[in-house]
């Protein structure tokens, strides 16, 4: 495995556009319900959390390998609503070093910095 792709949808009681997401995973009602993976750019799996499904045991080892690249849209989300998921304390988070924003990479290109902004700025 040389890349991790991975896209969460969360929820937790507290508001995260007036907390940021700090604040936003230490809540105790904090989860993550759907987790969303690709492995080297094959097919998508989708792991329902809220449902009791569980990630793959070599999924959750290479989420804290620093070989293994990892992409996400919002990075530093993803990145620390996980290190909350595999149970890190607070102030404790998986390593940035091997994370990829494709956020920030759209940004340089000039596109918008929301997945909707990007996806309709494909469309053109």
């Amino acid at each position: 495995m040389k890349t991790l792709s991975i896209d969460i949808e969360t929820y937790s009681d507290v508001p995260l556009q007036k907390t940021g997401v700090y604040r936003y995973v230490e809540s105790p009602d904090f989860e993550i319900l759907l987790f969303a993976y690709s492995v080297d750019n094959q097919p998508v799996q989708v792991i329902d959390l809220a449902c009791g499904e569980q990630i793959p045991k070599e999924i959750l080892l290479a989420l804290e390998d620093e070989c293994v690249i990892k992409w996400a849209f919002n990075a530093t989300f993803e990145r620390i609503c996980l290190s909350r998921f595999l149970g890190y304390p607070t102030g404790e988070y998986l390593k940035p070093e091997s994370w990829r924003c494709s956020m920030i990479w759209s940004a340089t290109m000039g596109l918008p910095l929301s997945l909707e902004g990007v996806t309709n700025q494909k469309a053109l």
